[in-house]
């Protein structure tokens, strides 16, 4: 009787989603879309914790919001992808490194604080997005052994892919002062940022992927440590990162709507966390904040100094008493309060806010 319904199922697997489910109440009866998240430290919920790198998040005060312990993400509390996977009726998203993480039927976390999509952005340092791509290879060839080949098609293809790279690309080299910016131009340096992106989305596509989820580069300039950047002018944003992430976001919109003309079934969500983080820190008190443009933990002017916990050279640092007045947590990345209202109108805005589909749209889709 199974052997049957296998064969039905295959035969009918692209039009008629139900009788799959129906043929097998085990795993993926009522099944909703699983999340695997790429990316960097907006979305790594613990993977550097397991690797040799500075790049780390396992110490208080990170962590004390929600989790009331530091996880490795790094923030106060809960991340955007956490947020997604609660509106979607997901447990919380294991990183990929956790050891008792055997469990793929809901999705990974393959993300990498200070990652990029270029294998040089903090190279030794980080898990790069091609690394990132070979785990999910794994994990793939992991489900196919647990499930069998329509039951892990049906997952992959109804699964949604959620990237947050690129911002590293383009911060680290200025941060470091590397000389890589000089040897190319805009165009070309930002060209091959959305070249490795490009061939990462379609290799994913080939194992079955056709739901990505995509937020834009922030205004990485208006960040609290970009701010310290600016030396004698030093409150301005760092206007000389300005270039990249704006090409960036659009080279990133053009892409997609290619890979969607030309890939069948390819459905994408662009949330604009430029904008949104932009009116944030600009307006704060229109989102409910009482600071934009200085972090809850740190050192420094804006507190853009990366201090926050002691561990980064600087054993002294200042902590503000209640994060979700803040949109910064540290001298990089928002408080879980920000992150929750990103999510939440990525989840459900409109068109303008994340499109073509919202990302609650495209969890829903088939």
């Amino acid at each position: 009787m199974r052997k049957l319904s296998f064969r039905i199922c295959l035969f009918v697997f692209c039009t008629t989603s139900v009788v799959l489910t129906d043929a097998y109440p085990g795993l993926l009866k009522n099944h909703v879309s699983s999340l695997f998240i790429f990316g960097d430290s907006i979305f790594d919920a613990g993977n550097n914790n397991y690797i040799n790198t500075t790049y780390k998040a396992n110490y208080p005060p990170y962590g004390e919001t929600f989790f009331k312990h530091p996880t490795g993400r790094v923030s106060d509390g809960r991340l955007f992808p956490d947020f997604i996977a609660e509106y979607a009726k997901l447990p919380l998203i294991p990183p990929y490194l956790q050891p008792q993480n055997h469990e793929f039927t809901n999705g990974v976390n393959f993300a990498s604080s200070g990652s990029g999509a270029l294998v040089q952005t903090s190279q030794g340092m980080v898990i790069d997005l091609k690394t990132q791509l070979g785990y999910f290879k794994n994990v793939s060839r992991l489900l196919r052994q647990k499930l069998d080949d329509a039951e892990t098609d049906y997952l992959l293809s109804r699964a949604v892919y959620l990237f947050s790279v690129g911002g590293n690309d383009y911060a680290v080299p200025f941060v470091t002062n590397s000389s890589v910016l000089r040897s190319y131009s805009h165009q070309q340096f930002v060209g091959m940022v959305i070249g490795n992106l490009t061939s990462v989305v379609k290799e994913i596509y080939e194992i079955g992927g056709r739901k990505f989820g995509f937020p834009s580069v922030g205004p990485l300039g208006c960040l609290p440590y970009a701010k310290v950047l600016q030396g004698e002018t030093m409150g301005a944003c760092f206007d000389r990162v300005a270039p990249y992430e704006e090409l960036h976001n659009k080279q990133l919109s053009k892409l997609l709507q290619k890979l969607q003309r030309d890939l069948k079934g390819f459905k994408y969500s662009i949330p604009d966390f430029h904008t949104l983080l932009e009116e944030m820190i600009n307006h704060p008190s229109k989102y409910d904040f009482k600071e934009g443009k200085v972090a809850c933990c740190g050192s420094g002017p804006y507190r853009g100094i990366f201090s926050c916990g002691g561990r980064r050279g600087l054993k002294v640092y200042e902590l503000c008493d209640n994060p979700s007045e803040y949109v910064f947590f540290d001298s990089a990345h928002p408080t879980e309060r920000a992150y929750q209202q990103l999510a939440q109108l990525s989840w459900s805005g409109n068109s303008s806010v994340a499109g073509p589909y919202n990302l609650k749209a495209l969890f829903e889709s088939l």
